[in-house]
């Protein structure tokens, strides 16, 4: 190219006597020429990509077509047609030439740049839609290359202004170094801790944090390269810096979600005055229900056996054993729980007596719900509950709560 325009120029005869005019229409000519590669060689990709996509991968090209990168790509000809006939259009003006070509070289440089970007963000959204960027800091690794297309651009663009080598650039860096490091010092803590988050698997987009720090209590919505997003459940965003979830501790409830199950831990409390041992008659009363008339038998059975043995009077009721309301009532949650649709069979599943204090006996329950999606688990936790305090009447037991006015009017 540089020989044939080289040899062009010396045979150039001159359009009109005046140098400025020949200038003018050489450089329309140039510009006019410029224009119908552009539209042509656009269609010509365009085409092309459908013919090569529009069948095996529709959405790629839609991609393409999204960030349009076959605008940038297409763009980069008519410029190259600019750079290399800017010498004969403004042979008269070689000072001028020089600025044209230089300026069509940095424009170059920065459609082919802005190419790449594009690309970039295509690969980006097929890694979303595939569900990768859950595994890969996806966006960190697409921001850290883009950073460094920016900064060869920019070195190369000094350079080519200034006429110098960019290893002459490159060779000054060295000195520069603690400046660097304090000007990236966010996006190379955060490269680090995309990748060891990455390789540690220790969020990704989608996981449900909690890091009280940062007031963050939500959904991470993008990994990048210098923040990390969350959404918190009242929808109100919060950007926490990338390298905070390695130096700083945080809540990861992506377990729950692969467990499949979501705990439960919460206790009733019994007013310790309707603690009491059960007669005959409650004894009689609380078999007629069936999930617990089988335990009721077995556990008399057993108790008579021990009580014969001894040489006590059994009218007392602090000689022998015998059974109590509260011990019927645990062993009648844990066979409620056992037989629950949503509760899991297969995780912890505890009902256990904590101590008493002044307001009451807990009994607490400690178990795991099978569907864990917010408004289920609350539905369903509070279902279990409505059950157990409305079944204590059953068993003589009263829930503990604080006097209130009725409780004093009813005295």
């Amino acid at each position: 190219m540089t020989d044939y325009l080289t040899q062009f120029i010396a045979q150039y005869q001159p359009i009109t006597q005046f140098v400025w005019l020949d200038s003018v229409i050489l450089v329309a000519i140039m510009l006019l020429v410029s224009l119908i590669v552009d539209k042509i060689d656009r269609r010509i990709l365009i085409n092309l990509l459908h013919r090569l996509l529009g069948k095996t991968a529709p959405k790629t090209l839609d991609l393409l077509e999204k960030h349009q990168a076959l605008a940038k790509i297409a763009a980069v000809i008519p410029l190259l047609i600019i750079s290399s006939f800017s010498p004969v259009a403004l042979s008269a003006y070689p000072a001028l030439s020089g600025i044209v070509v230089t300026v069509c070289n940095i424009a170059i440089l920065m459609k082919m740049a802005s190419f790449i970007f594009a690309l970039l963000d295509v690969t980006l959204d097929v890694a979303r839609e595939r569900g990768l960027n859950k595994k890969l800091p996806i966006k960190s690794i697409n921001q850290l290359i883009k950073l460094f297309v920016f900064l060869v651009v920019a070195v190369i663009s000094i350079s080519t202004v200034l006429g110098k080598s960019p290893l002459y650039f490159l060779s000054g860096l060295g000195a520069m170094t603690a400046v660097v490091l304090l000007v990236f010092k966010d996006t190379i803590l955060g490269f680090v801790a995309g990748v060891q988050l990455a390789a540690n698997q220790m969020v990704s987009r989608g996981d449900w944090i909690e890091m009280p720090k940062y007031g963050a209590d939500g959904e991470v919505l993008e990994v990048a390269l210098t923040t990390v997003q969350v959404q918190n459940w009242d929808k109100t965003i919060t950007m926490i810096p990338t390298y905070a979830l390695i130096s700083d501790s945080f809540k990861n409830w992506r377990g729950m979600e692969q467990a499949g199950g979501r705990r439960i831990k919460r206790s009733i409390r019994l007013d310790v005055n309707s603690i009491g041992f059960m007669d005959q008659s409650l004894i009689e009363h609380l078999q007629k229900i069936d999930s617990i008339s089988d335990y009721l038998v077995e556990k008399q059975n057993e108790i008579n056996e021990q009580n014969q043995q001894l040489a006590s009077d059994l009218t007392v009721n602090a000689n022998g054993r015998k059974l109590t309301n509260v011990g019927t009532f645990r062993a009648y949650l844990e066979y409620y729980l056992r037989n629950h649709p949503m509760v899991s069979q297969e995780m912890t599943l505890i009902v256990r007596q904590l101590p008493a204090d002044e307001n009451g006996l807990p009994i607490e329950l400690y178990l795991f719900c099978t569907d864990i999606r917010w408004a289920a688990y609350e539905a369903i936790q509070a279902d279990l509950f409505d059950h157990i305090y409305a079944v204590l009447p059953e068993f003589n037991l009263r829930a503990f709560q604080s006097p209130s006015g009725y409780d004093w009017r009813q005295q």
